[in-house]
């Protein structure tokens, strides 16, 4: 490009060697980043676990809740309910490989997820199954108190 008879380098698009926003390129470097930064406010026996992906549902009879634990065995996975807090919590440790490992996303380690179940459920009722690496939960709702008349009877007693 000429400009009065001389020549004007052409300009290059900037692309910062160093960008301040890369981890926010894909979701994992978003988690990873929320992770390391909230690491301190988790209970210290759950600071290193990580949080598998959830779905949960709410139906009219119960709360779904589908958590991906692929890999995870059945043994290696605990549910409590307690107080309306669903804890799932676990640990997967890393498969042994013979090979250098060249990339890798999956999750080794504690992992820890709580969930507030927004209404009572009755506990008695709750069912888990793990089929193809999800955990469903299936949290039945518990009944609400039906209205019923209640008789009133006379107090005293005839000693007869």
């Amino acid at each position: 490009m000429a400009t009065n008879g001389r020549l004007v380098p052409a300009r290059r698009a900037a692309t910062p060697f160093l960008s301040p926003f890369r981890m926010f390129e894909d979701n994992r470097g978003l988690l990873d980043f929320f992770d390391t930064a909230f690491a301190g406010l988790e209970p210290t026996r759950f600071a290193d676990a990580w949080t598998p992906a959830v779905t949960v549902e709410e139906t009219e009879s119960a709360y779904i809740v589908e958590a991906e634990l692929p890999g995870i065995k059945r043994e290696d996975i605990s549910v409590e309910l307690d107080d309306n807090v669903l804890h799932v919590h676990g640990e997967t440790t890393e498969v042994e490989r013979t090979g250098e490992v060249r990339h890798q996303t999956r999750r080794t380690g504690k992992f820890d997820y709580r969930l507030g179940v927004p209404g009572e459920v009755d506990a008695d009722k709750v069912e888990a199954t793990l089929t193809d690496g999800v955990l469903r939960l299936e949290l039945t709702k518990a009944a609400p108190a039906v209205a019923r008349r209640i008789e009133i009877t006379d107090g005293s007693s005839d000693a007869s």
